[in-house]
C-alpha cells in the first residue's frame, strides 16, 4: 500500500512542476468535470488525503480554506507539510489496524482502515486522470502515469 502512496506523491510532484509555467488564470479557470480548476483539484486531493488519515488516527478534521492556499506555491507547501505527517503515520504498523472500523464526521457510514487507505489512493488517481484530460485540452503534454519504471 505504501508504494501506491509514494507513487501518488511522485506523480503529484510532477504535476506541480507541470503547472509551473501556467498562468494563475489557467490554474484557477473553472473547467468542465472534476471539482473545478487545476489548482483546486490539487488542493482537493491533498485535503481529502489528509482528512482521511487524520480520521484514521482519531484526530479532529482540520478545515482548510482554499482561499488561503490559492497559489501553486502555497498548495505545494501544503502538500509537502501534510506529507511529512502522513509519511510518519505510514511508517507505523498500519497492518495492525487495517480491519479497525472508522467513523468520520462527514459521513454516516463506518469504514475499515484498509478501505479508507484504498479510497485515498483511488481518489488521487481519479483526479490525476482529470488533470490529464485538462492538459490535453490545453494542448500540453501530460504526466506519464505508469507505475512500472518508477523508482519507488
Amino acid at each position: 500500500m505504501r508504494k501506491f502512496f509514494e507513487y501518488n506523491w511522485q506523480v503529484r510532484d510532477e504535476w506541480f512542476a507541470w503547472c509551473q509555467p501556467l498562468t494563475a488564470d489557467k490554474l484557477l479557470r473553472e473547467r468542465i468535470g472534476g471539482v473545478g480548476s487545476i489548482l483546486y483539484t490539487l488542493f482537493h486531493i491533498i485535503d481529502v488525503e489528509y482528512s482521511w488519515i487524520r480520521a484514521i488516527q482519531g484526530k479532529e478534521d482540520l478545515i482548510v480554506n482554499f482561499n488561503e492556499y490559492n497559489s501553486l506555491e502555497q498548495v505545494k507547501r501544503l502538500s509537502d507539510k501534510y506529507r511529512v505527517e502522513i509519511n510518519e503515520f505510514l511508517n507505523t504498523d498500519v497492518d495492525r489496524i487495517k480491519s479497525q472500523s472508522i467513523k468520520v464526521p462527514w459521513d454516516q457510514a463506518e469504514y475499515t482502515v484498509d478501505d479508507i487507505l484504498h479510497h485515498i489512493i483511488a481518489h488521487e488517481i481519479h483526479h490525476i486522470g482529470q488533470l490529464s484530460i485538462w492538459s490535453r485540452e490545453l494542448n500540453l503534454e501530460t504526466i506519464p502515469v505508469n507505475f512500472v519504471g518508477r523508482k519507488i
